[in-house]
């Protein structure tokens, strides 16, 4: 039984070399059953183009580096199959995120920039944290709230997807708001709220979302970014009401 014949066009630029242009650049292959598009990219520059930039570690959808825009909607190359897509294939490299090259972004330098600025790690009064506190047993109840959004494994499509990150750079995106709401839930942290809010609490921040959502739409984990923005908004609201 013969498999149909796929066209993939990629978008290729090299910006390290001053004699590269963007274009569109054509390859044909035959579709496998399981085929996903990271397979059918590894096939090509295997078998046709060995020049060909794009990503990958884990193949399993828990790294995030395979994310790039296929048919104008970010997706993860290692978990999306050829037969859900229509014969003609264009790929292009996630928006927003400085391009290293064809398919390939440097989405590490933005979130580690975005972390810093929001301060997303674990904070503590004490000189010296108290490690036993810091494993401390936790309800089931609380412990899936707050590690909840832990499952953000930063691929960039939720940013790469965003109106708001298209028109202001410091937006923090959903994958920042995220991980504020996170660290606010979690009882270990002793940040007060105000702590938080200062931290969002402007364009770049929760004002900036226009509730679009498409990150929500796209987030290849389906995490809860919606109900997450919507609880920091509302949370804001209600300190600021007290405050007045």
């Amino acid at each position: 039984m013969s498999h149909r014949q796929i066209t993939l066009q990629i978008l290729r630029y090299n910006p390290q070399d001053a004699a590269s242009k963007p274009c569109l650049q054509s390859y044909t292959l035959e579709k496998a059953d399981g085929m996903t598009l990271f397979i059918a990219l590894n096939e090509i520059r295997e078998q046709q183009d060995p020049t060909l930039q794009f990503d990958f570690v884990c193949r399993a959808g828990i790294c995030g580096s395979c994310a790039m825009m296929v048919n104008g909607r970010p997706r993860l190359a290692c978990r999306t199959l050829i037969s859900d897509l229509p014969k003609k294939i264009i790929l292009a490299p996630l928006p927003f995120f400085e391009l290293i090259g064809d398919l390939s972004v440097n989405t590490g330098k933005w979130m580690r920039g975005m972390s810093k600025h929001l301060q997303t790690w674990l904070h503590s009064q004490e000189e010296s944290p108290d490690l036993n506190r810091i494993e401390e047993r936790m309800e089931p109840e609380e412990a899936e709230a707050v590690y909840e959004m832990d499952r953000c494994i930063e691929c960039g499509c939720c940013v790469a997807a965003c109106g708001t990150a298209q028109m202001r750079q410091d937006f923090v995106g959903a994958v920042g708001l995220g991980k504020i709401a996170r660290f606010r839930l979690d009882p270990r942290d002793t940040r007060a709220d105000g702590d938080f809010y200062e931290l969002i609490g402007d364009d770049s921040g929760v004002f900036g979302c226009m509730s679009l959502l498409a990150c929500h739409d796209v987030c290849p984990k389906s995490l809860p970014l919606k109900s997450q923005i919507a609880f920091l908004r509302r949370k804001m609201a209600q300190t600021s009401i007290r405050q007045e």
